[in-house]
């Protein structure tokens, strides 16, 4: 079989995901490359890789798509590691920097300050690490993944974007699927899928091969992410992209 080009995310929240993928049988059949979320979305659209796990909102992008996996990277309410961070309370939040890493946070975040919060802050796009150092008086920032595990230390007020989405539709929300731009073998995406499934079973595991004093990864996987695609995400997910098609 052709080995598939995967795109894998280097994030401490992708490691049980990737914990089983990294193993045979299945990691024959893939060549895995790492990089942020945007970075792999782009990679998907260009065809550099056959698979990817990309954020959800790249999704109406595609001319052809295929959500290949029954895993992903989702949230039964607080994520903790994709929230708005400030040094002041919401409404007195005048700019508003975006990661640059992101793009479905982004734009659940412009949905959440438009037609939630009621709050049209300056929009910044940010295009390098720097911008989390601007994050300070009325200047507000959006920052994902193990970075902002890190922010949670350092801001006062933390707006979790998965806890807020919850609040407005009661569903839980998915932030990224493995997504293909062509149909891929049934026994690859078999493969695939136990793959994904091996490390949900390996997370003291997991925890112990990554020290992390930043944060509590046990409470990390187990409360804050949930992975399993289920009928509640999809229709999450589904109610997400028709909220954004006007962002």
């Amino acid at each position: 079989m052709e080995k598939i080009r995967t795109g894998i995310v280097n994030y401490l929240n992708t490691k049980p995901l990737i914990y089983g993928l990294e193993q045979p049988p299945v990691s024959d059949l893939m060549v895995l490359t790492g990089d942020y979320p945007a970075n792999i979305a782009r990679m998907l659209k260009e065809g550099t890789i056959d698979l990817g796990l990309i954020p959800v909102a790249v999704i109406p992008q595609l001319p052809e798509y295929h959500i290949v996996s029954d895993y992903c990277i989702g949230t039964e309410g607080e994520i903790a590691s994709v929230a708005l961070f400030s040094e002041v309370p919401m409404l007195e939040i005048e700019k508003v920097y975006l990661d640059y890493q992101s793009r479905t946070s982004v734009a659940l975040l412009k949905f959440l300050m438009r037609e939630y919060w009621g709050i049209y802050p300056e929009i910044i796009e940010a295009s390098n690490e720097d911008y989390r150092e601007k994050i300070k008086g009325t200047t507000a920032g959006l920052v994902i993944g193990d970075r902002a595990l890190e922010q949670r230390r350092i801001s006062t007020f933390i707006f979790d974007l998965g806890s807020e989405w919850k609040k407005i539709t009661g569903l839980p929300f998915v932030f990224a699927a493995w997504v293909s731009t062509r149909q891929l073998p049934e026994d690859f995406i078999s493969a695939f899928n136990e793959g994904n499934k091996a490390g949900l079973s390996h997370i003291d595991e997991i925890v112990a091969a990554n020290p992390y004093p930043v944060y509590d990864l046990k409470k990390y996987y187990n409360l804050h992410l949930s992975y399993q695609l289920d009928a509640a995400k999809r229709k999450g997910m589904q109610r997400f992209l028709e909220v954004i098609r006007d962002i």
